[in-house]
């Protein structure tokens, strides 16, 4: 099958390129710029130009196509929610060009705020949009769903790590090592997830191959791209510390707002969640290196 993905040279993207093309289909990579395009044939994908506010080179892509496999998104927290809208727009573009048809939109999401405090689980309904929160790429996926497109979600852990790492946990690296501490919240004790971003790439191509063969149903299929399924953060902190060789701090919330700056609610999360239904559904059975591993042997982690 040939598969149109977005977010095609990210840290997740290329990952699924590869293992879409080991498992014999075909893919079509979005590419914003040349750098892109060029990354895009040296891992032996087509290339189609365009990016993710040009709905029409999305709808353009997307017909070519057997299906969709959408991780684009634009990483600025600094205007969140005019991204969010962004990747609503696009979803919603991927989707119109899918209707009529039973080819697959895999759209991707997060299992961070499902349910705060407990085990979050596929059965679990996505949080509200809000000004607090504006992603809405559940509600993008539920709208075209209603449209009668064959649509699936991929919820991914907040941490997926693996060699290029660029996301949450270097985040904290570049920040302890300039505060020269590694800090956690009141007892560290607040449980985060993780995936290795090659359990998640195999996890993509998967919930793509299945949404192919699925009988049609009303509801949209959630996958959960979640291998370590309860981290306390104290441990990531105290890894990162031994890591860089520097202090490991508790630190009281109020003094912590002031250490993590807009990181804090993030240190502060505590976000559990299960994927045995992913598991059983898909035959998906997480085989990388969990992230606390990575972070013990990984030179990568910590290269100044």
């Amino acid at each position: 099958m040939r598969v149109f993905v977005t977010g095609a040279t990210g840290f997740i993207g290329l990952a699924i390129i590869n293992d879409l093309l080991s498992c014999g289909h075909e893919v079509l990579g979005l590419a914003r710029s040349d750098k892109s395009a060029a990354a895009l044939i040296k891992a032996g994908a087509k290339v189609h130009r365009g990016d993710l506010e040009n709905t029409e080179s999305l709808r353009q892509g997307a017909t070519q196509c057997d299906g969709v496999i959408h991780t684009g998104f634009i990483h600025d927290f600094t205007r969140f929610a005019e991204v969010c809208e962004v990747d609503r727009l696009a979803i919603e573009a991927l989707g119109a060009a899918l209707v009529g048809s039973d080819r697959p939109l895999i759209v991707t999401a997060g299992v961070a705020l499902l349910a705060p405090g407990r085990f979050a689980t596929e059965d679990d309904a996505p949080p509200e949009v809000s000004p607090s929160y504006p992603r809405s790429s559940e509600k993008a996926a539920a709208a075209v769903k209603a449209m009668g497109v064959n649509v699936s979600v991929v919820r991914l852990a907040p941490s997926v790590h693996g060699d290029g790492d660029y996301g949450f946990v270097p985040m904290l690296i570049k920040l302890a090592r300039e505060k020269g501490i590694s800090a956690y919240i009141g007892d560290g004790e607040n449980r985060w997830t993780a995936v290795h971003r090659f359990d998640a790439a195999r996890l993509f191509r998967l919930a793509f191959e299945h949404a192919r063969m699925e009988v049609k149903s009303d509801k949209v299929q959630r996958f959960h791209g979640v291998a370590d399924e309860a981290i306390a953060f104290r441990h990531i902190a105290e890894l990162i510390g031994r890591g860089l060789n520097i202090p490991i701090v508790s630190k009281s919330p109020a003094e912590a707002s002031q250490h993590f700056g807009w990181f804090y609610h993030f240190a502060g999360m505590d976000c559990p969640a299960h994927s045995a239904t992913t598991r059983k559904i898909l035959n998906w059975e997480p085989r990388e290196s969990t992230l606390l591993a990575d972070l013990e042997h990984s030179t990568g982690y910590f290269a100044s």
